[in-house]
């Protein structure tokens, strides 16, 4: 087994418009998990592989400052922008468009790491990266959810053995509940590629139509795992990792104000916020927001919002949001 050096790229140039308001002004790669984010998860777990010499964090013009002062304010070495060409949700390159740009714009010749800055997963990278070198191709990491409801919005994987044999995106009935998630390791000689796959007019965005076309040309298999797995994109599914990485529990930042409420499971609130007759269960309140006599239940509530006398349930609310308005 040779384990050669490979380059990284974290991909982080979503727009995130499912999250909004929450996300309108901030990636939500930047969403808190616990006293850590998404994509600090990631960015430690490369800066600790011996084998891995460069990372790209590919963004877009809009949120590259943010990804500056991120990593102007962190302890990595190893990450460097890499900006994409688009400032706006209709001028999106989409993953493989924005992958394809970023390979001929940096010069990269060997073997690729992609992994989107949006996933949360909990196998080690370093065992994903050993499960490659032992395979003479392009591997996807893979993940069972167990249900074929939820399978419907990813790209369902079909293997014979481990080599993927079929690849369906987004199916409405999918013939089974394993699914790509948003890690893949690529050899050298495969990213030369990706430019006929976009010459010849196929889908920039979902990277599946890509691994679809790739398999026909080349064996491509798929790292399964069963460690939990978490894809940002939603409320819903941004709660669920929250959830997870408290195990259950809360987390009630020292300066916070918390009088006469109950703070429930899976809760996480930030500092100088202040919670007076509040009842809170599986959410997250961002800093400075202030609730009174309020309940919140499966809620993202941004900073310095101001809520008095309403009951959230499965809302999203931005930040100086002020309920009811009395500004």
């Amino acid at each position: 087994m040779t384990e050669s050096t490979i380059t990284a790229v974290v991909l982080a140039g979503g727009y995130a418009t499912r999250l909004w308001p929450i996300t309108r002004h901030r990636p939500k790669m930047f969403l808190p998990l616990g006293e850590t984010t998404v994509l600090d998860r990631i960015y430690a777990e490369l800066e600790g592989l011996d084998r891995i010499d460069e990372v790209y964090v590919s963004t877009n013009e809009r949120f590259a400052p943010d990804f500056a002062a991120h990593l102007a304010d962190g302890p990595y070495d190893k990450p460097r922008l890499s900006v994409e060409e688009t400032a706006s949700e209709d001028e999106k390159l989409g993953v493989v468009g924005a992958l394809a740009q970023l390979i001929d714009r940096e010069g990269i010749d060997e073997d690729l790491l992609v992994i989107a800055g949006d996933n949360l997963f909990d196998f080690a990278v370093e065992d994903f990266l050993e499960y490659f070198d032992r395979r003479s191709g392009p591997v996807i990491a893979a993940h069972d959810v167990g249900s074929r409801e939820r399978a419907t919005s990813y790209g369902v994987v079909d293997l014979d053995g481990e080599r993927v044999v079929d690849f369906q995106e987004k199916p409405d009935e999918p013939e089974s509940t394993l699914v790509s998630v948003g890690c893949y390791a690529f050899p050298g000689e495969t990213l030369s590629l990706f430019s006929p796959y976009l010459e010849a007019g196929n889908d920039p965005d979902e990277p599946g139509w890509f691994v679809q076309w790739l398999r026909e040309r080349e064996p491509t298999y798929a790292y399964a795992f069963d460690d939990a797995w978490f894809d940002i994109g939603t409320r819903e599914s941004y709660l669920d990792a929250v959830s997870w990485y408290l195990d259950g529990d809360s987390q009630v930042a020292g300066s916070a104000t918390v009088r006469g409420s109950t703070v429930g499971d899976d809760v996480h609130v930030m500092a100088d916020a202040t919670l007076v007759d509040a009842d809170v269960e599986r959410s997250v309140i961002f800093p400075g927001a202030d609730l009174e006599s309020t309940s919140v239940r499966d809620s993202i509530v941004d900073e310095g919002a101001r809520i008095s006398g309403f009951d959230l349930e499965r809302a999203l609310i931005g930040a100086h949001t002020r309920i009811p308005d009395d500004r």
